[in-house]
């Protein structure tokens, strides 16, 4: 696993050892890239469910000014300063050990608003629509801003999101790679 593009370019990232985390694939992570590569200087990026960082570094690597990092795993909290050190973006980064709900819920201020998010929770859990649900619930996103969800499921449930009094949901793209669909979302 290493940055594909940008300031860091070629590094190699350390990743959690056994099965706790899957790490987005290259395939991926280029696609979901390459359909914001144009847009992403000097804007702020949320990763959630972050594992080794990947996802935040890459969007950090091509310009994004900020990004904050979330996992509940404290090795895995760990390892994402470790590759913010080894690829120096560790000054354009914020990481922080706490459960995805807990932090979503206590996000407030207009510092704490970001253009780009990346979803990719456990495949099993099936989490992304309530996941999106809760972003749109918190303080974190603009109208523009785009949420990326990674799962094994080619559905994507917004009837969970738009039940609710804060915005509807759009999917604005469904991408396939081998056995990951990416979902972009954004408020309608």
């Amino acid at each position: 696993m290493r940055i594909i593009t940008g300031i860091a370019r070629g590094t190699k990232l350390d990743t959690l050892s056994g099965d706790a985390t899957r790490p987005t694939t290259e395939m991926a992570k280029e696609g979901m890239f390459s359909s914001i590569q144009f847009e992403l200087e000097g804007r702020r990026v949320l990763d959630l469910f972050a594992g080794s960082g990947q996802m935040g570094l890459e969007a950090l690597s091509r310009g994004a000014e900020h990004c904050v990092f979330i996992d509940n795993s404290p090795s895995a909290a760990e390892i994402i300063k470790k590759n913010a050190q080894k690829t120096k973006m560790f000054s354009s980064c914020r990481v922080s050990c706490i459960d995805v709900t807990e932090y979503l819920k206590s996000i407030t201020g207009k510092d704490t608003k970001f253009d780009y998010i990346f979803v990719d929770p456990p495949y099993e859990m099936k989490l992304c629509p309530e996941i999106v649900k809760k972003i749109f619930k918190s303080d974190c996103i603009y109208d523009h801003t785009l949420i990326f969800c990674e799962s094994d499921n080619e559905e994507f449930d917004l009837s969970v999101i738009n039940d609710s009094v804060f915005g509807k949901a759009q999917l604005v793209k469904m991408y396939k790679y081998g056995k990951t669909y990416v979902h972009v979302i954004r408020r309608a």
